[in-house]
């Protein structure tokens, strides 16, 4: 049975989910299409890269300066008036936490991300004086149980919930990947899914109905990650749509980093660097945390870049085709934003696993201590 009878002929359960989540057929057949030709699937950028231009990487104002009091100030307006809200990243498949949906893993004895966002947001509520947007993008494996947590506290406004979309794994010879029962592989196709599935959700529109300005989006295990008047006017001071935070590396880190594509200052993950550029010539990489112009993302729209990720799934080597909220830098004017990753006033603070948790959770506590949040 070739791909298309194979799409033909999923289960009804399976095509509902994929019809909710605003699965692309034609796009998904056409990737797989390369993979039957045995076409590579080349991730690599084509243009001049370079390292960041002088003005594309910005230090956050030095604290007591005139520079941080004035963009603290801007900050505490726009949080006074309700014009920003804050979006976690809490989808994905859960795999990582031995099967625990992640952001209900205990960051700290007896709390768990989950209700560490919500203190996060409740003191930011104190402190300005007025209710502050949660939205958790979840998945189809995380979002009932999010949603059965927490339960009547969710007011579809505030506090919601929103899925990202589903996708289809393959075999490496661009068939549809099936497990002993016949069924077929769903995966999540990445933190990409953000734009539109928060548009689809209605929230964003609603928001900038209500007077709402921006948007900071934050993965659900950087506690680091928290709402800060001075980034939050540092964003609308430079006036640009998008400010990126980025962070020194330290050892072996890698991941997206800023450079210039054809002159223009992005984010590019180390597997789209063309051959011949050093990704350890740039000294800092991307914490995946942006604020965005709330307008300027609700408009935006282009043609997204698809990765060929290749896993292994109950021991059989599969493909799954992703995308990364990095790209919208390729379409958005952007300021990178060089932020701490130690002490106090650490941005990064991520935990991609139960080691990594069990080394970190000093510092989140002493982080989340420091900023009145637990």
């Amino acid at each position: 049975m070739d791909l298309a009878e194979q799409l033909d002929h999923l289960s009804e359960d399976v095509r509902r989910d994929l019809e909710r989540s605003h699965f692309d057929r034609p796009r998904f057949e056409r990737l797989a299409a390369r993979l039957r030709a045995g076409q590579p699937i080349d991730n690599r950028v084509h243009g001049a890269v370079d390292p960041p231009g002088a003005g594309d990487v910005r230090a956050l104002p030095a604290p007591g300066s005139a520079e941080a009091a004035h963009c603290e100030e801007l900050g505490l307006a726009a949080l006074a008036r309700g014009e920003v809200a804050l979006v976690v990243l809490a989808g994905g498949m859960a795999t990582r936490m031995g099967g625990v949906v992640k952001a209900l893993a205990e960051a700290l004895p007896g709390r768990t991300f989950l209700d560490l966002r919500l203190a996060e947001v409740d003191a930011m509520t104190r402190r300005v004086g007025r209710p502050l947007p949660l939205w958790l993008m979840t998945s189809s494996t995380t979002d009932a149980e999010l949603r059965r947590v927490l339960g009547d506290r969710l007011d579809g406004e505030q506090l919601a919930t929103f899925p990202q979309q589903l996708s289809l794994r393959l075999t490496a010879r661009g068939e549809l990947l099936l497990d002993a029962s016949g069924r077929p592989g769903l995966h999540a196709p990445g933190h990409g899914d953000l734009v539109d599935a928060l548009r689809d959700s209605g929230l964003l529109t609603a928001f900038l109905a209500r007077g709402g300005r921006v948007v900071m989006v934050a993965n659900v295990d950087n506690l680091g990650a928290t709402l800060d008047p001075l980034v939050v006017g540092f964003h609308l001071e430079h006036g640009r749509p998008v400010t990126c935070e980025v962070v020194d590396k330290v050892g072996t880190d890698r991941g997206g980093i800023p450079v210039r594509l054809d002159g223009r200052p992005v984010i590019l993950e180390e597997f789209r660097l063309p051959r011949g550029f050093d990704p350890a010539s740039v000294r800092v990489f991307n914490t995946n945390t942006f604020l965005f112009d709330a307008r300027a993302l609700a408009g935006l729209a282009f043609d997204w870049t698809f990765f060929a990720v290749t896993k292994q799934v109950d021991g059989a080597p599969t493909v799954q085709f992703e995308r990364l909220l990095g790209e919208v830098t390729s379409h958005l004017d952007t300021v990178f934003l060089h932020v701490p990753r130690s002490g106090a006033e650490s941005r990064f603070l991520p935990v991609k696993d139960p080691e990594e948790l069990a080394a970190r959770r000093a510092e989140i506590a002493a982080v989340l201590h420091a900023r009145g949040i637990q």
